[in-house]
């Protein structure tokens, strides 16, 4: 490619609501440009790498055994109704009407087209197991998009479906998926982890999300320092204490804490620390209000919370106007000493070791010192509903948990029977009995894993490519070539070699200054630099510079083409 017939617009400013390092780079390159919120054109520069993208991830599907297919984008109402998401899904579902008034939505995922598909076209045992997928735009309505490409409203994704007969062909195949997608992004050059996490709107059994590693992600995950063990911070476990709680040593006292709400506020005023003290929430349950009780250093876990048997489903506050009601205690001073019994108290297990412990009295400016369970509160169940925190034991007994930010790439789902249940899709077994499909769901975002690679990958001067990302794997940068006619034609004549033995090279013949040509290069990211000069080819060498050292090399040709190679 001759840069002088590509189109190439890089910028020195970018907008103020540019936050990360990919946004800012990827709008100072030129690679992307902002439609609306969250919607953006690729340029021909940004393209060039999303394909570099989809051809790994196309490459290891199809090496996988998985068939690419096409799914409509835009999908009916009634379909969603089937399975019960047409108002489950939420705001982020973008609803469209056609000229008849007819219902659909912009495709968010395609559990129940791919279902729908398969509940038409497989009919027997012998035809599974399948996996189809596809490399498509999706379209989620997200509240506050942000970071570029990284939480767009529309995006590019794969994903792929299977359908199984057994639990135990879909965990094979579940394997077989988690399998490529470590091969994807080892090939794509990113640093990554792969954690168990929780199912969400996508439902289903076991799932795992597959994270690249950078301080930019909104993602916290936990991992240990002496195993394995991997996991979202929404979903990683605390390890029950190995201790047992204590005899209670001091006597119940109400003490003033006029102004004083928060565990920080209370822990000085009163000087205890913080580990000592018991936060309550008060949220909705099923049955009326339930407090959720934990230390005071630990933060209550949404995910873990909302999935107790009290709640519905989700974790929703209680209002100020109803904590009084039930309580006559406003929120700030409330504890599980002297709740009524008709609130539920369910205590986290680090909570329920602690004894002599302070919490909220129950009484407008005031709270309990030397509270105790059993004696003073109640505790109607025990559960780990708290966040992990770096130090804590891994829950497998081995090591110790590090905390580390996360960028999600990939994410993996045993749905099991969920859709297929819902949309009648079954085959017959070898008895010729119905048996209803076990599904996976496997998703990329193809769109994402280009913004991740920026987070990993940059520095001062601009993006360092994986070269499996680059849009070029070299350049030639000839130095006065207009001036000089050797330079231009060893130029020409180097360029045509590299493309003759398959290396994806561009020549840089705009005829700019060394200073604005090089900037050009380094802020796009082409891994390999080849400087054509007067001066070089008197010496017999070339200027070679890789992307990311400091130091140039004076290469022959052939040790050029070495390295190259």
């Amino acid at each position: 490619m001759r840069l002088s017939r590509f189109h190439l617009s890089t910028v020195k400013e970018v907008p103020a609501d540019a936050e990360i390092a990919s946004h800012r780079l990827m709008l100072r390159t030129g690679m992307i440009r902002k439609l609306a919120a969250g919607i953006y054109t690729w340029s021909p520069l940004g393209l060039r790498v999303l394909s570099r993208v989809e051809h790994v991830v196309r490459e290891e599907m199809n090496r996988a055994g998985a068939l690419e297919l096409l799914m409509p984008s835009v999908q009916p109402r009634e379909l969603w109704e089937e399975t019960g998401r047409w108002e489950k899904f939420g705001g982020q579902l973008l609803k469209i009407r056609d000229r008849k008034e007819a219902d659909y939505c912009y495709g968010p995922t395609h559990e129940e087209v791919i279902t729908d598909y398969a509940r038409h076209e497989l009919r027997s045992y012998r035809q599974l197991p399948i996996n189809f997928y596809q490399i498509q735009t999706k379209f989620r309505d997200e509240i506050r998009p942000r970071f570029g490409v990284m939480r767009a409203r529309e995006f590019l994704m794969k994903d792929a479906y299977s359908f199984h007969l057994t639990a135990d062909c879909l965990a094979s195949e579940y394997r077989n998926m988690y399998d490529t997608y470590t091969r994807i992004f080892t090939r794509l050059g990113l640093r990554f982890r792969a954690v168990q996490a929780d199912t969400g709107a996508i439902g289903g059994n076991a799932s795992h999300e597959f994270q690249v590693l950078a301080d930019s992600g909104e993602d916290a995950i936990a991992f240990s320092t002496g195993s394995d063990y991997a996991a979202n911070v929404e979903m990683a476990q605390a390890r029950a204490p190995d201790t047992s709680r204590p005899a209670p040593r001091q006597s119940l006292e109400r003490v003033a804490t006029p102004t004083q709400k928060t565990i920080d506020e209370v822990s000085a005023f009163l000087a205890v620390a913080p580990q000592q003290c018991v936060k309550t929430l008060v949220v909705r349950g099923n049955d009326g209000l339930v407090a959720l009780c934990v230390r005071g250093d630990h933060e209550i876990n949404e995910t873990k919370a909302a999935k107790l048997a009290e709640l519905p489903g989700a974790l929703a506050l209680a209002d100020e106007a109803q904590i009084i009601a039930a309580t006559g205690t406003t929120p700030g001073f409330i504890g599980p000493a002297g709740l009524p019994d008709t609130i539920p108290v369910i205590v986290d297990r680090d909570a329920a070791v602690l004894a002599d412990f302070v919490c909220g009295g129950n009484a407008d400016g005031s709270h309990y010192r030397g509270a105790n369970w059993e004696r003073d509160a109640r505790i109607s169940r025990v559960a780990d509903i708290r966040n992990v925190v770096e130090g804590d034991p891994s829950p497998d007994g081995h090591g110790t948990l590090q905390i580390a930010r996360g960028i999600e790439v990939g994410h993996v789902f045993q749905l099991g029977d969920k859709y297929a249940a819902a949309l009648g899709a079954s085959v017959l077994d070898d008895a010729g009995k119905s048996q209803v499909l076990q599904m996976g769901c496997y998703g990329i975002g193809v769109s994402r894993i280009v913004a991740a690679a920026i987070e990993q990958n940059h520095d001062a001067a601009g993006i360092i490519w994986p070269e499996p990302m680059a849009p070029w794997r070299a350049v030639i940068c000839p130095i006065n070539a207009a001036q000089n006619a050797q330079v231009r034609e060893q130029a020409e004549q180097l360029y045509g070699e590299l493309q003759a033995r398959g290396i994806d090279v561009l020549l840089d013949d705009r005829g700019l200054r060394p200073g604005p040509m090089f900037a050009d290069i380094e802020l796009i990211g082409i891994p390999h630099r080849i400087v054509v000069s007067e001066r070089g080819l008197a010496a017999g060498t070339f200027e070679y510079r890789r992307r990311g050292d400091s130091e140039n090399l004076a290469l022959s040709r052939e040790a050029l083409l070495e390295r190259l190679a």
